[in-house]
């Protein structure tokens, strides 16, 4: 999950380097190193903690160097600290080397570089990497690389710069996100293109152990053979985007109110009110792939596979297509059955979740699988895996924990489930009345964004407990699971989704007066039973805060506390509820002082297993 930067070029290096890590900074922020060539040695600069107190040192010491390689950590092997921080080097110092991913192994190749007599600094698999190399050397620097990245089992992407060599750098990926940035007299190479998108928009993406040869003038890429590889310039759609807090305390509750936007953004040009159905540029002009489909596969981990799990929902009852929803990291090591016509939905954000790309590399491989995916990230390895993949729209995500990218997964799957459910038995004006309702989500979410003081005030009073349930049933159980998630992530609260009806099979016996208990009401098919489900919370005396919706208000005789919100169709209510609990999650982090964007432990992004 950790970050990787690069620059050579005639601007200065270590800026460039600088202001790359800030954006990458979401793929982790345990510790931040940056080192290149100068005046023929390699020189440093590494510290623990975020990439701000990196630039601090650096502009304290005044670093100067001619071409950089950066890097942000989240830390695989070993702790947090200045030794394992990258970059890492040789025992000669010749060679600086950043890397993402894990070198699985990384304890037989230690071994063997201890009995050459070498002794290692660090608690790292990267170092590994650099001893390694610095063995192959005999002046060729990229050829020490080739013999090098065949001894390497796991997937990893690694930068590299050698005091011998300081106009270029060499930047190899297995299975693990590298993108270069070609530009005019400049050349960058990243984890994620929207780290150079002010610079250039035009890249080359590494793949199958890929080889480059970066110099500010000059491209090349090989193969492990060495035989040259011919890489056509992509360009991306979109450039820099805006990455500034603006008038919000945070990246996050700023992106909590960029909602109403987003799903907009999520279902703009997506559908056809006349004809009451979806339409996906590319997919709509090809149905026909769609209407053998007897059964669909979700893919995802995380916040997205809660998206999965409300999609099977939708899909379910209102296209009557069997739905099975797997959580990627647990699919991939099963001996899965997948029949024919079967439709693959992969669900990533960043369209690097390693687990979620190696499940769909396999279905591929072993299966012939169709891969169908959703993403927010042009060019990110899931979108160049998929047949076909409709994107969120939804911006950068900044901060850690989803917010918009959820409900723009949701809008998208329901749009989705609609144009399944019209081609098989929805008639024209169902899909028009789902429409309707669809398209009145951003004026709803508006009026729950300005009920924030109202949440807030909640969040206060309830930000003292160490335990919380989040309840609900149908929709609402899979949005329970997305709810308990954010306050877990942002706030280090205990808290557990769970569906309503399953309370009473054990896990009533942990209901007190010191465990609130967060019931999501909206779903209104099974808003009875829900308040059946509350009176026997209420009467084992759980504190209880209702989020209902407009015309439920009977169960504030039974509550603590309640959250009305605008009412609309059950297959939508996950998106109201959502918005509700993302700024309870975020109020009650607040009230207790929690680092909110970058949350200890997390990265946005998780590219290793």
């Amino acid at each position: 999950m950790c970050g990787i930067f690069g620059y050579v070029g005639m601007k200065d290096p270590v800026a460039i380097a600088i202001e790359g890590l800030k954006k990458l900074e979401y793929r982790g922020y345990d510790s931040a190193g940056i080192a290149g060539v100068k005046d023929g040695k390699i020189i440093d600069c590494k510290e623990v903690g975020k990439v701000s107190i990196l630039e601090s040192e650096v502009n304290n010491i005044k670093l100067q160097l001619d071409v950089s390689i950066a890097h942000t950590r989240w830390a695989t092997h070993g702790e947090p600290s200045r030794i394992n921080a990258h970059p890492h080097f040789d025992t000669s110092h010749s060679i600086a080397l950043v890397h993402n991913g894990i070198i699985e192994n990384h304890g037989e190749l230690k071994k063997y570089i201890i009995n050459q007599g070498i002794t290692f600094t660090s608690e790292t698999d990267t170092e590994v990497i650099a001893h390694l190399i610095s063995i192959n050397y005999e002046g060729d620097i990229v050829k020490a690389v080739q013999k090098t990245v065949p001894m390497l089992q796991g997937a990893y992407a690694i930068a590299l710069v050698h005091k011998d060599h300081p106009d270029l750098i060499v930047a190899v990926a297995h299975e693990s996100p590298m993108v270069i940035g070609v530009g005019v007299d400049e050349a960058f190479i990243s984890s994620d293109s929207q780290a150079f998108a002010p610079h250039t928009r035009e890249v080359v993406f590494l793949s199958n152990s890929e080889i480059a040869v970066v110099r500010a003038n000059k491209l090349e890429v090989f193969n492990l053979e060495m035989k040259p590889v011919e890489k056509a310039l992509e360009k991306l759609l979109h450039g820099s985007n805006d990455s500034s807090k603006g008038e919000f305390e945070h990246f996050t509750l700023k992106e909590i109110f960029e909602q109403p936007q987003s799903i907009k953004n999520a279902y703009a040009t997506r559908f056809m009110q006349e004809y009451g159905t979806a339409y996906f540029e590319g997919l709509s002009d090809n149905l026909q792939e769609l209407h053998p489909i007897e059964r669909i596969l979700i893919l995802a981990c995380g916040t997205s596979w809660h998206a999965g799990c409300v999609a099977a929902y939708m899909i379910e009852n209102m296209a009557r297509i069997p739905v099975q929803v797997e959580i990627s990291s647990e699919y991939r090591y099963k001996n899965p059955i997948v029949e024919k016509n079967t439709l693959v939905i992969a669900i990533s954000q960043s369209g690097e979740t390693a687990d979620t790309i190696a499940a769909v590399r396999e279905l591929k491989a072993a299966k012939g699988a169709k891969i169908f995916s959703l993403c927010n990230v042009q060019g990110s390895t899931l979108v160049r895996e998929s047949d076909y993949t409709i994107f969120l729209h939804a911006g950068p995500e900044i901060g850690v924990c989803s917010t918009k990218a959820f409900t723009s997964q949701i809008v998208i799957l329901s749009l989705f489930s609609l144009q399944l459910a019209r081609m098989r038995h929805m008639n024209r004006e169902q899909g028009k009345d789902f429409l309707e309702e669809l398209q009145k989500l951003p004026d709803h979410v508006k009026k729950i964004l300005g009920n924030a003081e109202h949440i807030q005030k909640i969040a206060k009073k309830y930000a003292k407990y160490e335990n919380f349930f989040f309840l609900g049933r149908q929709y609402m159980y899979p949005t329970s699971l997305e709810g308990a998630l954010k306050l877990k992530e942002i706030s280090y609260i205990n808290a557990v989704g769970y569906p309503a009806g399953e309370m009473k099979h054990g896990p009533i016996a942990l209901i007190s007066s010191d465990c609130p208990t967060v019931a999501l009401c909206a779903n209104e098919r099974t808003f009875k039973k829900m308040k059946s489900n509350l009176l026997e919370v209420k009467a084992r005396k759980g504190p209880i805060i209702a989020i209902i919706e407009e015309g439920q208000e009977e169960v504030t005789e039974i509550v603590d506390d309640v959250i009305i919100i605008p009412r609309t169709i059950d297959p939508l209510s996950t998106v109201t509820t959502t918005i509700v609990t993302q700024l309870l999650a975020y109020y009650v982090a607040l009230e207790r002082g929690e680092e909110i964007d970058q949350p200890r432990n997390l990265a946005k992004s998780v590219t290793v297993e």
